[in-house]
């Protein structure tokens, strides 16, 4: 057992990772060593809150699972209760108790991959309410500022004459394209993660099934299942980023899902964490590397409902 900040931890471990989770609320992850890097890849906000009708909401760090479209009523939910903790193979699945308000129950399934550094999160949303909702699985981690985020883009054409249009780009007000941590390249967008500006959010559907970041020697990269044929919430986004004072956030959503009662939906990210990287290495070096590596397998196909 574990602390962080005083709130009880466990941790799951093999010979590539040590992670950490919350047993007193959640489900959250807190901590993320990779063997070969001592420090937490994720970053720790322990004073970071939100005052809310429910209560207090602690950001805490790390990764946590939202659902949307955001809204100041149903998103910002505390999730301070302990949660029940479950083995699965190859790991342990996280649930906290049904929701106040929402009637929504979470879990996260956590596997650890045995012969790759990997981790595979299962995301999953049941509506344990009375009435059907429409929502997506959200998937948001945190980190430390001082990296690179970068974000692939869609460069090939949709129809052979070009006449369609092939990529979007969702901003939210407060973000102004002059910001100069935001970079916009035909192939790859990046943001610098600094915090010494106002805070900055873009969203967009994401084709390649990838986003990463790039910090002090360690490559973090989420996979996923783009599925951009669906609706998404926030003008058709699947992939979304938040870069404040404190930290940068990488996030993946599911497509919007109607859930009747007793229904769930499953959101899948597959972690990798690639250390020991040159600091020589630029960004077209960080490109090649992750497109020319053995990419996830996602047989199952997309976010399932059940």
């Amino acid at each position: 057992m574990g602390d962080f900040y005083g709130l009880e931890t466990a941790c799951l471990s093999n010979r590539f990772f040590s992670l950490e989770y919350l047993l007193s609320a959640g489900p959250r992850i807190v901590r993320l060593f990779q063997k070969e890097y001592p420090k937490n890849i994720l970053v720790e906000i322990p004073e970071r809150i939100h005052q809310t009708d429910w209560g207090t909401y602690y950001f805490r760090g790390g990764h946590r699972l939202w659902h949307a479209p955001e809204h100041i009523q149903r998103t910002y939910i505390p999730d301070n209760l302990p949660v029940s903790i479950s083995p699965s193979s190859g790991g342990i699945t996280i649930t906290q108790s049904v929701e106040m308000g929402t009637g929504i129950q979470k879990s996260i399934e956590i596997i650890l991959h045995e012969t790759l550094p990997r981790i595979t999160l299962h995301h999953t949303l049941i509506n344990r309410g009375l009435w059907q909702i429409n929502l997506s699985a959200w998937a948001i981690t945190q980190f430390p500022l001082g990296g690179t985020a970068l974000f692939p883009q869609n460069i090939s054409s949709v129809d052979p004459e070009g006449l369609l249009p092939n990529r979007n780009l969702a901003l939210w007000s407060y973000t102004s394209l002059a910001d100069p941590r935001l970079s916009l390249a035909d192939d790859l967008i990046t943001i610098k993660a600094q915090g010494v500006l106002p805070p900055l959010k873009i969203g967009y559907a994401n084709n390649a099934g990838w986003i990463a970041y790039f910090r002090d020697s360690i490559l973090f990269i989420k996979s996923f299942f783009p599925q951009t044929n669906l609706p998404h919430p926030d003008f058709g986004c699947n992939v979304e980023t938040y870069c404040g004072d404190q930290f940068i956030e990488l996030e993946t959503l599911s497509p919007l899902t109607p859930l009747d009662p007793g229904q769930s939906l499953r959101h899948t990210e597959i972690w990798e964490v690639i250390p020991s990287i040159s600091p020589s290495f630029c960004l077209i070096d960080l490109l090649q590397l992750i497109t020319h590596r053995t990419p996830p397998n996602f047989s199952y196909g997309a976010t399932r409902q059940e």
